[in-house]
């Protein structure tokens, strides 16, 4: 593989998958806070599409409305500019097509690994019997046999957050948008965890949105990367990742992994100053007033 051409190749962002084929179509997505300082734009003008069985990461400095983003996709947040639609279906609110699983800890303390996992079958009314087979396959999916009884007390934080996978999963949901679900785990279990999360897609064949700040897990996971820039969140770029599936942790001590990890910090260094600049500035002027 030429990795040096496809960097080379790196375009503006924008929709990679045709209308017609996309599964996720985000057109044009601007939303604005009000604060006390004034209007705040935190995504602006975001179009994208993704299509069935791809796995798109997006990555962006702090600050940057990935999480706005997020929230606008899974149908938390409104009050914006643009639409969402899903196989051509408008995103009104939550939406039975969409999984979500996010950074911070979700699992039920109370349940045990199993009866969390078939919680969102339980509440679609499906027959005991049913939801308990299908739950077990997920917990096997996610390589947590022999714990099915356990409470996640008894687990670790990566274990947890596969329970949290499983869960969601097993709702079968057309796309699943994932938010930073790594963030609090040390760098080993993160790629353990990848290459977990690798062998969920490539078996599901499952569409997945990865929010991130993490350009080791971003290169590892994604067939593309939409690279955001500082506040108002815009795409700056996207990048197609041309290493070969089945993929696995092994990857990233190749020559080619790094050259799309060194691409990818350039433009997140460059995003960064601006805000690292920008948050000086507003500090002179508060000190100023």
């Amino acid at each position: 593989m030429a990795v040096a051409t496809a960097l080379t190749a790196v375009k503006p962002s924008g929709p990679e998958a045709a209308a017609g084929t996309a599964i996720l179509a985000v057109d044009n997505i601007t939303k604005r806070f009000e604060t006390p300082e004034g209007v705040v734009i935190a995504v602006d003008g975001v179009s994208l599409s993704v299509a069935p069985g791809e796995f798109v990461g997006v990555i962006g400095p702090s600050g940057c409305g990935k999480s706005t983003l997020f929230n606008i996709i899974g149908g938390l947040l409104d009050g914006y500019e643009g639409t969402v639609k899903v196989a051509g279906d408008l995103v009104r609110g939550p939406h039975p097509a969409i999984g979500m699983i996010f950074q911070e800890e979700s699992t039920f303390p109370w349940r045990t690994v199993i009866d969390n996992v078939a919680f969102p079958l339980e509440i679609a009314g499906i027959a005991k019997r049913e939801r308990y087979e299908r739950a077990k396959h997920f917990v096997s999916l996610v390589g947590l046999d022999g714990f099915e009884r356990r409470y996640p007390a008894e687990l670790s934080g990566g274990m947890r957050q596969r329970v949290s996978m499983a869960r969601t999963l097993a709702a079968q949901p057309k796309i699943l948008l994932m938010d930073e679900p790594f963030a609090a785990l040390d760098e080993q279990t993160r790629l353990l965890l990848g290459d977990k999360v690798l062998q969920i897609q490539q078996e599901l064949k499952q569409t997945t949105l990865l929010i991130t700040h993490n350009i080791t897990e971003a290169v590892q996971l994604s067939d593309r990367i939409l690279v955001m820039t500082y506040r108002p969140g815009k795409l700056k770029r996207m990048i197609t990742i041309e290493l070969p599936r089945p993929r696995t942790s092994e990857i990233v001590s190749s020559e080619a992994f790094g050259r799309y990890v060194a691409q990818i910090w350039s433009d997140l260094r460059e995003e960064a100053s601006r805000g690292l600049h920008a948050d000086e500035a507003a500090k002179l002027r508060g000190g100023q007033t």
